[in-house]
Protein backbone atom coordinates (compact mmCIF):
# COMPACT_ATOMS: atom_id res chain seq x y z
CA UNK A 1 0.00 0.00 0.00
CA UNK A 2 1.38 3.43 -0.90
CA UNK A 3 1.51 6.23 1.62
CA UNK A 4 -0.49 9.40 1.00
CA UNK A 5 1.51 12.33 -0.30
CA UNK A 6 1.40 15.54 1.69
CA UNK A 7 2.23 16.58 5.20
CA UNK A 8 -0.18 17.41 7.97
CA UNK A 9 0.70 21.07 7.39
CA UNK A 10 -0.21 20.73 3.70
CA UNK A 11 -3.61 19.36 4.66
CA UNK A 12 -4.00 22.04 7.32
CA UNK A 13 -3.44 24.72 4.66
CA UNK A 14 -5.92 22.98 2.37
CA UNK A 15 -8.49 22.82 5.17
CA UNK A 16 -8.15 26.57 5.77
CA UNK A 17 -8.86 27.29 2.11
CA UNK A 18 -11.77 24.86 2.05
CA UNK A 19 -13.25 26.73 5.01
CA UNK A 20 -13.34 29.79 2.76
CA UNK A 21 -15.65 27.90 0.42
CA UNK A 22 -17.84 26.63 3.26
CA UNK A 23 -20.40 29.41 2.92
CA UNK A 24 -23.46 29.49 0.64
CA UNK A 25 -22.75 32.97 -0.72
CA UNK A 26 -19.15 32.14 -1.54
CA UNK A 27 -20.18 28.90 -3.25
CA UNK A 28 -22.69 30.87 -5.35
CA UNK A 29 -20.01 33.44 -6.21
CA UNK A 30 -17.64 30.70 -7.36
CA UNK A 31 -20.43 29.05 -9.35
CA UNK A 32 -21.10 32.32 -11.16
CA UNK A 33 -17.42 33.06 -11.76
CA UNK A 34 -16.88 29.65 -13.33
CA UNK A 35 -19.00 30.97 -16.20
CA UNK A 36 -17.17 34.26 -16.71
CA UNK A 37 -15.83 37.36 -15.05
CA UNK A 38 -18.01 39.65 -12.94
CA UNK A 39 -17.77 42.95 -11.10
CA UNK A 40 -18.58 43.26 -7.40
CA UNK A 41 -21.89 44.92 -8.24
CA UNK A 42 -22.91 42.20 -10.67
CA UNK A 43 -22.09 39.46 -8.16
CA UNK A 44 -23.88 41.32 -5.36
CA UNK A 45 -27.00 41.64 -7.50
CA UNK A 46 -26.98 37.99 -8.61
CA UNK A 47 -26.37 36.79 -5.03
CA UNK A 48 -28.89 39.27 -3.57
CA UNK A 49 -26.37 40.75 -1.13
CA UNK A 50 -24.92 44.20 -0.50
CA UNK A 51 -21.84 45.29 -2.45
CA UNK A 52 -19.71 45.47 0.71
CA UNK A 53 -20.68 41.89 1.63
CA UNK A 54 -19.74 40.73 -1.87
CA UNK A 55 -16.41 42.58 -1.63
CA UNK A 56 -15.52 40.94 1.68
CA UNK A 57 -16.34 37.48 0.34
CA UNK A 58 -14.31 38.14 -2.80
CA UNK A 59 -11.30 39.26 -0.74
CA UNK A 60 -11.44 36.05 1.28
CA UNK A 61 -11.60 33.87 -1.84
CA UNK A 62 -8.80 35.88 -3.43
CA UNK A 63 -6.54 35.48 -0.37
CA UNK A 64 -6.90 31.70 -0.71
CA UNK A 65 -5.83 31.90 -4.35
CA UNK A 66 -9.20 30.86 -5.77
CA UNK A 67 -9.81 34.18 -7.56
CA UNK A 68 -7.93 36.99 -9.25
CA UNK A 69 -9.04 40.51 -10.04
CA UNK A 70 -8.33 42.65 -13.07
CA UNK A 71 -8.94 46.36 -13.48
CA UNK A 72 -10.54 47.49 -16.72
CA UNK A 73 -10.86 51.26 -16.61
CA UNK A 74 -12.93 52.10 -13.53
CA UNK A 75 -14.25 48.57 -13.11
CA UNK A 76 -12.62 45.65 -11.33
CA UNK A 77 -13.49 42.22 -12.63
CA UNK A 78 -13.09 38.98 -10.71
CA UNK A 79 -12.49 35.59 -12.24
CA UNK A 80 -11.48 32.09 -11.17
CA UNK A 81 -7.72 31.61 -10.81
CA UNK A 82 -7.66 27.99 -9.65
CA UNK A 83 -8.42 25.74 -12.64
CA UNK A 84 -9.35 22.74 -10.48
CA UNK A 85 -12.09 24.67 -8.70
CA UNK A 86 -14.55 23.56 -11.38
CA UNK A 87 -14.00 19.91 -10.39
CA UNK A 88 -14.76 20.70 -6.77
CA UNK A 89 -17.90 22.59 -7.76
CA UNK A 90 -18.96 19.68 -10.00
CA UNK A 91 -18.67 17.38 -6.99
CA UNK A 92 -20.76 19.75 -4.85
CA UNK A 93 -23.41 20.08 -7.56
CA UNK A 94 -23.68 16.32 -8.09
CA UNK A 95 -23.97 15.68 -4.36
CA UNK A 96 -26.18 18.54 -3.21
CA UNK A 97 -27.86 19.96 -6.32
CA UNK A 98 -28.77 16.88 -8.38
CA UNK A 99 -31.46 18.79 -10.29
CA UNK A 100 -28.85 21.29 -11.49
CA UNK A 101 -26.65 18.71 -13.18
CA UNK A 102 -27.24 18.11 -16.88
CA UNK A 103 -28.77 14.76 -17.74
CA UNK A 104 -26.86 12.37 -19.94
CA UNK A 105 -28.87 11.18 -22.92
Amino acid sequence: MTKPIGSVQDFSDAAECLKALAHPVRLRIVQLLLHGRYTVGELAEDCEIADNVASENLRLLQRCGFLVSERDGRRVYYQVAEPHLSKLMDCIQHRFLPCATPSKN
